[in-house]
């Protein structure tokens, strides 16, 4: 699988997380946010495609994960946040990453078990999955909620083809 970024997009912070996924389990390469200075919107998704793009590059990941949008009461703020999340996806792809995407519900189903968790459920198993000591910053620790998320729907992905191609195994 290699190397994974994770993006929690934002619109003023947007966080990233970087991790290797590693035979004996996930390795934190770098984490940190881009925070956009600027007061004019269209400037600001500039700064997170150029922020992303660079982080893309000095890096090297495989794959970006980044969480799907969901409007839950200010349609104007999803709507800042889908541009946003674009700005991110369009850096990546421009620096060649292949991107997955996930719902907040299954990054947090995949770290913590519910669906339903709290950010600082995600924050403590970001930690303990990573072996930190240190407190994250939210949008790190959510950036690399989604990077561990997608590490693992891969492997179980790739699990599941490899019984699948087993001689006598069952088709689905």
């Amino acid at each position: 699988m290699g190397r994974i970024l994770g993006i929690d997009p934002g619109s003023r912070v947007t966080g990233y997380g970087v991790i290797d996924a590693a035979a004996k389990g996930p390795l934190l390469v770098a984490y940190g946010c881009i925070r956009t200075e600027t007061e004019s919107f269209p400037a600001r998704l500039k700064q997170i495609y150029d922020g992303i793009y660079n982080v893309a590059l000095q890096y090297g990941p495989d794959e970006l994960a980044i969480e799907q949008v969901f409007m839950h009461k200010n349609a104007d703020s999803a709507l800042k946040l889908g541009h946003a999340r674009g700005a991110a996806i369009c850096g990546a792809l421009a620096a060649g990453v292949a991107v997955y995407e996930y719902a907040a519900r299954a990054v947090k189903q995949a770290l913590v078990g519910k669906g339903s968790a709290d950010k600082h459920q995600v924050q403590h198993m970001v930690k303990v999955l990573l072996s930190l000591s240190a407190p994250l910053q939210s949008d790190a620790s959510d950036a690399l909620g989604v990077a561990l998320c997608h590490m693992h729907n891969q492997q179980t992905v790739r699990r599941i083809e490899e019984l699948t191609r087993r001689p006598g195994a069952a088709r689905v």
